[in-house]
């Protein structure tokens, strides 16, 4: 146990640049302390002690502000920032070295009985404000960006954003960069493509529109520069008429 939580202490040093000391770790970061109290509260669920692990963790919530249900299973080196409003449902599956940020649901969408919750795998982060609901799998390394909602599977080393959420890079080429030492953890799990693909696409269409209306005024100048139509009548005219280009072609 205690091996366990010279771990947890050690990796709130390597994902929050805040942390000064072990005395401040220990005292002042809830997520630290909702952990700790999860692992009391799991090992009384597996005993049997079902009602005393459900007191445990509302006392954890009422403490830390962060919900974890007892039937929870969670692996080492978890990590929750700031916590307030993170909550984990009871078939939640997380692996080692993930990370959560404060406002995270991983809930589930159906009232059976059974796998209902995600599942995370190792060193999965997952940003501020974000949902992600269902039995649904993120892969090792994914990302999900702040105020998302996951509700299919991200692959391994992914990153997904939006509302729903989509995959929006293959983390390969920021995995090559992080080990050159040109990039940093990233916090909030932004990246630099983080942009809705929808979102992009509606920008292309509209820079491709720009740029169509300015190369019909730049070839309607060069035809009255070259006599072809006259200038009164390409100030009156609808330049988009499709009649009227083809009479000027005429």
């Amino acid at each position: 146990m205690f091996r366990r939580l010279r771990e947890d202490i050690a990796c709130v040093f390597d994902r929050d640049p805040a942390a000064r000391n072990t005395w401040e770790v220990l005292t002042c970061y809830p997520g630290l302390h909702a952990l700790i109290l999860h692992r009391i509260n799991h090992g009384l669920w597996g005993l049997g002690l079902k009602w005393l692990a459900r007191l445990g963790s509302n006392i954890a919530r009422w403490m830390t502000g962060i919900e974890i249900h007892p039937g929870a299973t969670i692996g080492r080196r978890f990590f929750i920032d700031h916590g307030m409003g993170v909550v984990i449902g009871e078939t939640a599956l997380i692996g080692d070295d993930c990370t959560l940020y404060h406002g995270v649901t991983l809930g589930g969408t159906s009232w059976n009985k059974g796998k209902r919750h995600p599942t995370l795998e190792r060193g999965v982060v997952i940003g501020a404000g974000a949902k992600v609901l269902g039995p649904i799998t993120l892969g090792e390394g994914a990302k999900v960006g702040s105020n998302a909602v996951v509700v299919r599977d991200v692959p391994p080393r992914a990153t997904a954003v939006g509302i729903p959420a989509r995959i929006v890079e293959d983390r390969s080429e920021i995995d090559r960069e992080i080990k050159a030492g040109q990039m940093g953890f990233s916090a909030y799990a932004v990246t630099r493509n983080e942009d809705d693909p929808l979102a992009q696409a509606i920008h292309g269409l509209l820079d491709h529109a720009v740029e169509t209306d300015k190369r019909l005024e730049k070839l309607l100048k060069c035809l009255e520069q070259s006599g072809v139509c006259k200038a009164d009548e390409l100030a009156t005219a609808d330049k988009f008429d499709p009649h009227y280009l083809g009479k000027i072609v005429d």
